[in-house]
């Protein structure tokens, strides 16, 4: 599909009233992982949208271009509202702290498969490892707090077991900031990827640093204020990937086009009639704004959209699936790995003053005090072992205890032996 050939409607025309922004939600109890999935994601990239659009307004001297620019985000706004609603009220924090990671986990991995720049592609498959863990981590506190097994909620397509352990993933802020794509050289698709995994990603972090002051007890606000920070660290380091070259109008068709791209990805993959029809109708809306900002690049730029995302047929549609052979590849072969600037090295290759090791002194100076790791005890104090949901026994060996939280793995050096590739 090309969006660009398709008959747009007016953008005055894609307002809604309150009824429209007020959809049945799904049922918790017999919706498909996926679905709930494709919820989250939609959210998060309108969020990004919606943002981009306020940030793009504060730095934009022509009030006629900022008044094209509201319309545009009202609306925007209102198909988050529509989104959001699709979240039933009987579903809890954790519950849907569970889609969230189950999302970055075969969001992640689908998008690292079909990459094909190593850079990003590196990008993404360490912090697959990172969100994985997460996922293990929620799943626990949730079997400790309500008696819910996680596996139940992720319908057995996303293993729940430890990766890189949490605890590892806190690093110095310089090696989050990666080497931007050149958007004169990059594959369409690779800019589509940059561009999704940072607002899946800075949903992920919003959504727990709200959490974080909600939760009702101590352990969970802890444990969602740990993880959030870690979030913080993806969206820095996704972020740092985008085209820095990119104009604010550039980048507002870039932003439509994603959109236009991840709607007509969820028509095609979705299962429930009643999401099918709302993602067409998000669909046709995203159109019309991707019209408007091929407009608005002529107009004020004198340039083509062409020149920014080629002649505009979509690649193949972005499929949310299992990816448990991908994920297990990738913790076999990079458990030991820690952000180092622009790389990903091997914590055996790092030196004894390395910026990582500095930092895990400070923040982790006590580990009884890191709630990521401390909830995996409680959960083996109360339970006698950890809560897992594996099809095989972990690839890495040191992980494999259900009744120790080894948290020296991805943190010490020679806590795991890699294989030779």
């Amino acid at each position: 599909m090309n969006p660009f050939k398709e008959k747009a409607l007016r953008p005055d025309d894609c307002l809604l009233d309150w009824r429209a922004m007020s959809p049945a939600p799904y049922d918790k109890r017999t919706v498909n992982p996926y679905t709930r999935t494709r919820v989250i994601l939609m959210n998060g990239t309108e969020f990004e949208n919606v943002w981009f659009s306020h940030q793009f307004s504060r730095h934009c001297p022509d009030n006629d271009l900022r008044r094209s620019l509201a319309l545009l985000r009202r609306s925007e706004q209102q198909q988050q509202k529509l989104i959001s609603a699709l979240k039933p009220n009987d579903e809890t924090l954790l519950e849907h702290t569970i889609g969230y990671e189950q999302l970055a986990v075969d969001l992640t991995a689908h998008l690292a498969k079909r990459e094909p720049d190593a850079h990003v592609r590196d990008a993404l498959n360490f912090a697959l490892l990172e969100d994985f863990d997460h996922l293990y981590r929620y799943a626990d506190f949730l079997d400790t707090e309500n008696g819910v097994h996680a596996e139940t909620l992720v319908g057995g397509y996303t293993e729940i077991m430890p990766a890189r352990p949490t605890i590892a993933h806190h690093r110095y802020p310089f090696d989050s900031i990666k080497q931007p794509i050149d958007g004169m050289t990059a594959d369409p698709q690779t800019k589509l990827c940059v561009g999704i995994i940072t607002a899946a990603e800075q949903q992920t972090m919003n959504y727990y640093m709200n959490v974080s002051a909600a939760y009702p007890n101590d352990p969970g606000r802890a444990l969602y204020r740990e993880i959030g920070m870690i979030e913080e660290q993806h969206v820095s380091q996704y972020g740092s990937l985008m085209d820095v070259k990119c104009t604010w109008l550039e980048n507002l068709l870039m932003h439509q086009y994603t959109e236009c791209y991840l709607y007509w990805s969820c028509y095609e993959t979705e299962t429930d009639p009643a999401l099918k029809h709302i993602w067409a109708h998000m669909l046709e809306m995203e159109i019309a704004h991707l019209h408007e900002a091929a407009r608005l690049l002529e107009k004020y730029e004198g340039k083509q959209y062409q020149q920014v995302v080629g002649e505009g047929t979509f690649p193949a549609p972005l499929v949310l699936e299992s990816n448990i052979d991908h994920v297990r590849a990738v913790l076999g072969g990079t458990v030991q790995f820690t952000a180092d600037r622009e790389a990903y090295t091997p914590l055996e290759q790092m030196p004894k003053d390395a910026d990582f090791y500095r930092y895990q002194g400070i923040v982790n100076a006590d580990e009884k005090q890191v709630a990521s790791h401390d909830v995996i005890n409680e959960h083996i104090r109360r339970f006698g072992q950890d809560y897992r949901y594996e099809k095989a026994e972990n690839p890495i060996p040191a992980l494999r205890d259900v009744h120790l939280d080894n948290i020296a793995v991805g943190r010490t050096p020679g806590a795991y032996t890699m294989p030779q590739a």
